[in-house]
C-alpha cells in the first residue's frame, strides 16, 4: 500500500512542502532507522516545470542539517546540467552535492532481464535479454534512505514516465537503455501511450522486485493538470515503495493529463521552451505526444526557440543527422545491417519514435538550427520569428484557436505535461492492453 497521498484542483506550495517533511517523518518510522546519509534521484531539468526541483531542495533543506546528502539527477543519457542549470532547477542545493550521471562510465551491472520475459511481454516482438547496469553511485554506497522523485505523466516508452523507470532508464547504462528502448520502439510507440503498465514496465517491475527490494527507497510521485486559467498545477502528491503508489499516480495522470478528440485534429501548434529543450531528442515529446491526435495529411507545427541539436550525445547528434527520421520500415532495415544503428540502438528507437510514418507534415521551428539542416533529417523547416508572430504563444489561447485569417488550429503550450488523441487509438490502446491481461 503506498504510504500517503494527497489530490486536490491545486495543491499549494505549502501543502506540498508539508507533504515532503511528512515523507521524512514517516521514513524513520517505516524503514527503522533515523537517516544519516541520504540519495535524492530528481528527474533532470526537462522536468523542470513539475516543480521536482524545488521539492528536491525543500527535502535538502530538511535533511542537511544533521545528514550527508547528495542528489543525482536521473539525466539517463540526456547532457549533463551545468552549475548555472543545477542552480536554476534546485536553488540553493550547493553544487557539489549535485552528481552527473555517467550513463558510459559510471554504472555496475546488476543482473538481467531474460529474453524468455522480454519475449513473452512483447508479444514475441523483442526477443533479446536486457542486462541492467546502473549507477554505481546508487548500488555501490550504502544509502540509509533514497527517495526518488519525479513527474508521473504520459510517455512514450515506459506508458507514463517516472516510478521505477527512474532508476532503469534515468539512471540506467547505455547496454540497458539501448536494449529498452528497441524493444519498446518496436513493440510501438501508439501501443504504449498511456497503458498503464507498457510491456517494458511490466519488466521493469519485475526487475525492481529481483534486483532492488534491498534499497531503502520510497517514491514522490508529482501529478499536475491544467486548472481553469489553463496553468498547469499540482493536483497530486502520491508517497510509497510500492507498485500501487505507481499506479494510483498513473491514473491520476491518465484521468486528467489526456486530452480526447472525437475526431483527429488537422494541425497542432506546439511550444517547447527554450530553457529545457536544445535537441530534438527532447523536443520531439512534440511529435510523440500528438500523434494520436493528428490526421492523415494533417500538420505538427513545433516552435522551438532553444533547439540547437538533434541528440544529447554528439555520437547520437551524428547518427540523427545521417539517417533522419524516415519511418519504422526503413530504420529497421538498416538496423539489420549498420553496426552504428546497432551500437547506438537507444538511437535508432528515437528514429523510430519521432518519424509521423508518412501520415502528417513535422515542421519544425527552430532557434538555432537552419533550414538545410531541419530538411536534412527528413523534418520540414519554418521561420522561427516569422511563426513567433503568426502564433505568438503569449496570445495564443491554450486548446482551439481561430487565426484572423479563418485558420482554425490546436494550441499546445506544454506538450511534454500531457497526452492527445482521439478516442479511437485511446480505446484500440484500452482493447489491446485488456487482451495481454487476459
Amino acid at each position: 500500500m503506498p504510504w500517503f497521498w494527497q489530490e486536490s484542483d491545486e495543491l499549494s506550495t505549502q501543502e506540498i512542502e508539508a507533504l515532503a517533511h511528512r515523507l521524512l517523518d514517516e521514513a524513520k518510522t517505516r524503514l527503522g532507522v533515523t537517516p544519516r546519509r541520504v540519495l535524492l534521484l530528481p528527474p533532470d531539468l526537462t522536468r523542470a516545470h513539475s516543480g521536482a526541483g524545488k521539492i528536491t531542495e525543500v527535502l535538502y533543506k530538511a535533511l542537511a542539517p544533521t545528514c550527508d546528502v547528495h542528489v543525482v539527477p536521473t539525466l539517463g543519457q540526456h547532457v549533463p546540467h551545468t552549475e548555472a542549470e543545477n542552480r536554476w532547477m534546485f536553488g540553493s542545493i550547493p553544487h557539489e552535492r549535485i552528481h552527473a550521471h555517467d550513463w558510459l562510465n559510471g554504472v555496475t551491472r546488476v543482473g538481467v532481464i531474460p529474453a524468455s520475459l522480454v519475449q513473452e511481454s512483447t508479444g514475441g516482438k523483442a526477443d533479446w535479454e536486457i542486462p541492467l547496469d546502473m549507477n554505481a553511485m546508487l548500488m555501490q554506497e550504502q544509502w540509509d534512505l533514497i527517495i526518488n522523485i519525479g513527474h508521473v505523466v504520459p510517455h512514450e516508452v515506459l506508458g507514463f514516465a517516472n516510478h521505477n523507470k527512474n532508476y532503469f532508464i534515468g539512471l540506467g547504462g547505455k547496454e540497458t537503455i539501448c536494449a529498452s528502448h528497441i524493444a519498446a520502439a518496436i513493440y510501438g510507440i501508439e501501443n504504449n501511450l498511456g497503458n498503464l503498465v507498457t510491456p517494458l514496465r511490466h519488466c521493469y517491475n519485475w526487475a525492481e522486485q529481483q534486483f532492488l527490494g534491498h534499497l531503502p527507497d520510497v517514491y514522490l510521485q508529482i501529478v499536475m493538470k491544467r486548472n481553469e486559467e489553463n496553468r498547469l498545477v499540482t493536483s497530486g502528491i502520491y508517497v510509497g515503495d510500492d507498485l500501487e503508489t505507481y499506479l494510483m499516480a498513473a491514473r491520476a495522470s491518465r484521468a486528467q493529463n489526456i486530452t480526447v478528440f472525437e475526431k483527429p485534429v488537422q494541425k497542432v501548434v506546439a511550444v517547447m521552451q527554450g530553457d529545457e529543450f536544445r535537441s530534438t531528442w527532447v523536443a520531439n515529446k512534440a511529435v510523440y505526444r500528438t500523434r494520436m491526435a493528428i490526421a492523415d495529411g494533417g500538420e505538427l507545427l513545433i516552435l522551438a526557440p532553444g533547439l540547437e541539436r538533434f541528440g544529447e550525445q554528439p555520437a547520437v547528434d551524428a547518427l540523427i543527422r545521417q539517417y533522419g527520421y524516415t519511418g519504422t520500415e526503413k530504420v529497421l532495415q538498416l538496423y539489420r545491417t549498420e553496426e552504428t544503428l546497432q551500437d547506438l540502438a537507444h538511437g535508432t528507437a528515437h528514429l523510430i519514435h519521432g518519424s509521423s510514418e508518412g501520415r502528417f507534415t513535422i515542421r519544425y521551428a527552430p532557434g538555432h538550427l537552419t533550414k538545410e539542416e531541419i530538411e536534412g533529417v527528413n523534418f520540414q523547416y519554418a521561420d522561427l520569428n516569422a511563426m513567433l508572430q503568426r502564433y505568438n504563444p503569449a496570445k495564443m489561447r491554450e486548446g482551439w484557436n481561430t487565426m484572423p485569417d479563418g485558420e482554425e488550429v490546436f494550441f499546445i503550450s506544454t506538450p511534454s505535461a500531457g497526452l492527445w488523441s482521439t478516442r479511437a487509438n485511446l480505446e484500440r490502446n484500452d482493447r489491446l492492453a485488456a487482451e495481454k491481461h487476459q
